[in-house]
This record gives C-alpha cells, sequence and structure tokens, in this order.
C-alpha cells in the first residue's frame, strides 16, 4: 500500500517515501563507498582553495530548487590532482539524493570504453546515452582523463549538447582548466563553462593531496 487515506483524503506513507529514496540510490550508480562520501567527513582544512570549494559546493545545494529549471543549474570543479573535487561532486549527489533528487554517476573512463566498444550495437549504445542524457542530475567524475580520441569527443558533445538545451544540470569533476576544455573542444568547453558559470571551482598549485591527506 502506497497511500493511506485520511477524512477522506490520501497520504503518502512512509513505506512509499523508503521505496523511492531506494529506487533514486539503486538508479544513481553510486556505490557504497561513493555514498559515505558526504560534507560532514570532507576535510577542507588544507588550503583556502579548498574552503571555498567546500562553501562553493555547498551553496550550489542551496540554490539547487532556485536555478533547476535554469541555463546555469550546473556545477564544475577543475584543476589539481588529488584535491577533493570527487568527494564534493559526491557530497552534492549524496544530498540531492537525500532530497529525493535522482542523480546518475558517470565514471568517464569506463563509461566511454563501455560505449566505444559496443558502439556498432546501436540498442546499447542507445540505451546507455539516454540514460546518461536523461538523468535528472549527472554526475561526471574525471572528464577527460588520460588519452582522448575524437571519438570520445563526439560521444561526450552529444551528451553535453542535449543537456545543455534541454536545462539539465550537469555536476562535473575534471583535471582540465577552462583553457585546456576549449582546446579539446570549443562547443563542449563553452557549453560546459555557461552552464556551470555561477558555480566554477578552480583548485591549482602545489598543496597537499586531499586522498592522501584526509585518511
Amino acid at each position: 500500500m502506497t497511500f493511506i487515506i485520511k477524512d477522506n483524503e490520501a497520504y503518502p506513507c512512509e513505506c512509499r517515501e523508503m521505496r523511492e529514496a531506494q529506487a533514486i540510490l539503486e538508479k544513481s550508480g553510486i556505490s557504497k563507498e561513493f555514498r559515505n562520501k558526504t560534507f560532514d567527513n570532507f576535510d577542507y582544512s588544507h588550503s583556502m582553495q579548498t574552503i571555498d570549494a567546500y562553501k562553493k559546493a555547498k551553496q550550489y545545494v542551496k540554490d539547487f530548487e532556485n536555478i533547476l529549471d535554469t541555463r546555469h543549474n550546473s556545477i564544475m570543479f577543475m584543476g589539481q590532482v588529488g584535491s577533493g573535487k570527487t568527494h564534493l561532486s559526491l557530497a552534492i549527489a549524496n544530498k540531492l539524493m537525500d532530497n529525493q533528487i535522482g542523480v546518475v554517476y558517470m565514471g568517464y573512463r569506463d563509461v566511454l570504453t563501455s560505449i566505444k566498444q559496443n558502439v556498432m550495437d546501436d540498442v546499447y549504445y542507445h540505451k546507455i546515452m539516454n540514460r546518461y542524457k536523461n538523468a535528472k542530475v549527472l554526475l561526471i567524475d574525471d572528464l577527460f582523463k588520460g588519452n582522448i580520441t575524437n571519438s570520445d569527443i563526439n560521444i561526450v558533445f552529444e551528451l553535453i549538447n542535449h543537456r545543455y538545451f534541454n536545462n539539465l544540470p550537469i555536476i562535473v569533476s575534471t583535471e582540465k582548466s577552462f583553457e585546456e576544455l576549449l582546446d579539446i573542444d570549443e562547443a563542449i568547453g563553452s557549453r560546459l563553462i555557461e552552464m556551470s558559470k555561477d558555480y566554477l571551482v578552480t583548485i591549482k598549485g602545489k598543496k597537499l593531496n586531499y586522498r592522501i591527506y584526509s585518511k
């Protein structure tokens, strides 16, 4: 039973809310380990840049409902390896899911490899692309990590372009800078920068590696 009738009015029961929350988590592709990445256990003590990134991530969650249907509804963490970009991206995703907002996780390298291995299978290709193109919120982790081919660029453009024109939010972590994103592909870079213009986070320069020193 998903509703409770009281005084001739139907109210959603707690069990229905629990099932919906469980369904959101199951569809997210976020592992149990990643589910544990939260704002509460993020160590922002290493540098002012890390503090600023933390504040921007928290502000994004706070603003999310108001910006959801706008062009500038995304957030992008750029720069240094090991600076906590993935942790903050997942902290946002986990908080949104706690608020019953669906998020789909896309580990860039693994997903691109899988898509390219099955590119001749139209059914598979459209199924997996539609999953990421039409997710309520998409988290792309380590965008453009490793060697980048024309095929990679074409796939990412199809994905980003669809979400750009449909005002669908993206959470992005990448080691690339503004300039590097634009050099890889100006259409992709400019769309991501425009979508994230109010929530752009860049971490650069020498600092402690977050993954090492946050244990």
